[in-house]
Formats: structure tokens, C-alpha cells, sequence
């Protein structure tokens, strides 16, 4: 889960590196949380700590796709702003022009045509001279009406582009207050998250660690429909790409809000990988299981993206053999993991 203009690690998200917990680390919790598929009983120390820690690292996990498509949208609103900025300074030039234009007719015609027509004609010395005068003064004057419509058109377009920055700007503040609200939430719970961690003894915390689903393949049989998966050839060219760039990103650190390339969380280290490929993907899980075409499991291919969980808050690029590439949680790097860590809520084909 990350994006273009990202922020760099916060002091909380460096501090998560001592928490090594995975999401679904144990059956045990897993049994609580619906995390992880069946697969071989592991021992939890402090079973509800453990699920605890589990079920707040997935609200964490929810809270920052929330976080990611509330930057986005702050994001895009900020350009439209910038952009309507632009239009207006330059609308109001032109407005400005205008004015001056219309001031410098209004002076011309003033001081030529003064008196009546008929009584500058009487008082004139060369009548001619006179016709000519008036001649061009009737040009002026329809020129003159026409910068006026143009001044009129110009002064409209000005107030509706202010009313459109004025709408932007307000929906650009709503996108920022949301923006803190759910970094606020991303940031409760990994703090709630850590404390727990911390709580254990050494003994625990380190059977807690090894109890995590990191380079467990060992899981993988023991999931129902999964043991006909095989490398296989990328799906496409720009598959292929996007697998060569996610396993370029093996290692580095899981920072939420980040689309790399020093950090990702979930979704935009599938951003980064594809962009590296040519081609864009939404900023979100949820969006990115709708950026192809939805397939089975069994016809999974490298490089297709599969989505967890009923509400699509996690995202991982599969690899072939069984495996995903994915950036799994707080103080946890870019790493190989089992395709069925987690339930699996689709499939896609970019």
C-alpha cells in the first residue's frame, strides 16, 4: 500500500522494526483471526497476545489502504487547485487588458467626439475632414462594443473558475483532515501493536518469530487446491518485468503510505513493480484487484496480483512455485512468502 510524493519512514514505523510478529504468525491465532489456511499446529506464546497483535497489525493494514487512497485523492485536488490558480491568474490578466483597452477607447472617443454630430458638423472648418473622423469614430465604437462582450465573457469565466477553486480547495481540506485521521488510526494501533511485542519475555518473543509464516513452505501443502501450482512462464512480457522489479525489491523495508523504491507497504510495491513495467496500477489493493481480468488460483501465473482477505486490505504479486512476493507488515522486509498465508479473496491479470 504506497504512492508517488511518499513520506519518508515516521519515527514509529524505524521503532516497528524490532517488532518481527507477522499477521498470522500461529495457527492458533489464526484460528481467531480467520488469517492463515489450516496447516501445521504451531505453538503461540501468549495465544491472545499473539492474536492481538495479529488483529491489530490487519486494522493497521485496513487503516493505511484508507490512508493511501485519501492521500491520492489529497493529492489530485492539490493539482486541480494549482491548476485553477493558474486559469485565473491568467483569466484575470486578460480581464485586466481588457479594462485597460476599453479605458483607452472611452478617452479616444471622449476627446474626438465630444459635441453632437450634427453640431461639430456646423462648427466644423472642413466638413470632410469632419466625415472622416466620424467614420472611424463609428469603427471605434463598434470595436469598443465588441471588447466589452469579450470583457463580459471573460469577467464569467473568472467567477466560475473561482468557484471551482473555492469547491476544490474545500474538498482538498476534507482529504487532508481524513489523510491525519487515518494515519492517526495506522499509527494507534502499530503503537498498541508494539507495546504488545514487547511484552513478551525473550523465550516468547523469540518462539513468536520463528512461529511466523516467513519462508514457512512448509504451510503450502497443507492448503486445499494449491499443490498443482507451478512456476510456469510470466503471463505476459510486462508480467515478466513486474516480477523481475518486485524480486529487485527483495529486503527492503515495509514503510506504510510508501510506493518505493526504499519502502513499500503492500499495494505500492505492486504500484512500483508494474510501473517499472510500463504500466500504472491504482494506488490501492482494493482498485488493483479490478486493474485486469479476475482468474482462479489454479491458472495463476508470475506476475499476477493476488488480493486477500474479504475486503481486499492486502495485496501480493505471485511468482510461481506456490510463492508470492509481497511487503507483509511493520518490520517485516519485501520477502517470498506462501501463496495461501491468508485467505485469498481473487486473482488478477494485469
Amino acid at each position: 500500500m504506497g504512492s508517488h510524493r511518499r513520506l519518508a519512514p515516521s519515527g514509529f514505523v524505524r521503532g516497528a522494526g524490532t517488532a518481527r510478529a507477522a499477521f498470522t504468525a500461529v495457527s492458533a491465532a489464526a484460528a481467531v483471526l480467520g488469517a492463515l489456511p489450516a496447516g501445521p499446529a504451531l505453538a503461540a506464546p501468549h495465544g491472545g497476545t499473539g492474536a492481538e497483535v495479529d488483529r491489530l497489525y490487519q486494522e493497521a493494514e485496513k487503516a493505511t489502504e484508507a490512508y493511501d487512497k485519501a492521500d491520492e485523492r489529497a493529492g489530485l485536488l492539490h493539482r486541480q487547485v494549482r491548476d485553477a490558480q493558474d486559469r485565473i491568474a491568467r483569466r484575470q490578466q486578460r480581464v485586466n487588458t481588457l479594462r485597460e483597452s476599453l479605458g483607452s477607447l472611452a478617452g479616444a472617443q471622449y476627446r474626438s467626439g465630444g459635441l453632437d454630430p450634427s453640431l461639430a458638423l456646423l462648427f466644423s472648418d472642413d466638413p470632410a475632414d469632419y466625415l472622416d473622423k466620424a467614420t472611424t469614430l463609428d469603427r471605434i465604437g463598434t470595436h469598443q462594443a465588441g471588447e466589452l462582450r469579450n470583457l463580459r465573457q471573460a469577467l464569467r469565466e473568472l467567477v466560475q473558475e473561482r468557484a471551482e477553486a473555492t469547491r476544490a480547495l474545500t474538498e482538498l481540506e476534507k482529504a487532508r483532515r481524513a489523510v491525519v485521521a487515518h494515519k492517526r488510526t495506522v499509527e494507534q494501533k502499530l503503537a498498541r501493536a508494539r507495546a504488545l511485542l514487547n511484552s513478551l519475555s525473550p523465550t516468547e518473543r523469540e518462539a513468536y518469530d520463528r512461529a511466523s509464516r516467513s519462508g514457512r513452505d512448509d504451510l503450502l501443502p497443507g492448503v486445499s487446491g494449491l499443490s498443482g501450482l507451478d512456476g510456469g512462464p510470466a503471463a505476459s512480457a510486462r508480467a515478466a518485468a513486474a516480477v523481475a522489479a518486485a524480486r529487485s525489491a527483495l529486503g527492503r523495508p515495509y514503510v506504510w503510505g510508501a510506493n518505493g523504491p526504499s519502502g513499500f507497504d503492500c499495494s505500492g510495491l505492486m504500484q512500483w513493480a508494474y510501473a517499472q513495467a510500463g504500466v500504472h496500477l491504482p494506488r490501492t489493493s482494493q482498485e488493483q484487484r479490478h486493474a485486469g481480468r479476475q482468474i482462479p488460483l489454479s491458472q495463476a501465473r508470475p506476475g499476477d496480483l493476488v488480493v486477500y482477505r474479504s475486503d481486499a486490505s492486502h495485496v501480493a504479486m505471485y511468482v510461481g512455485h506456490g510463492r508470492v512476493i509481497h511487503a507483509p507488515y511493520p518490520g517485516a522486509p519485501v520477502r517470498y512468502d506462501p501463496v495461501g498465508m491468508m485467505p485469498i479473496s481473487s486473482v488478477t491479470r494485469v
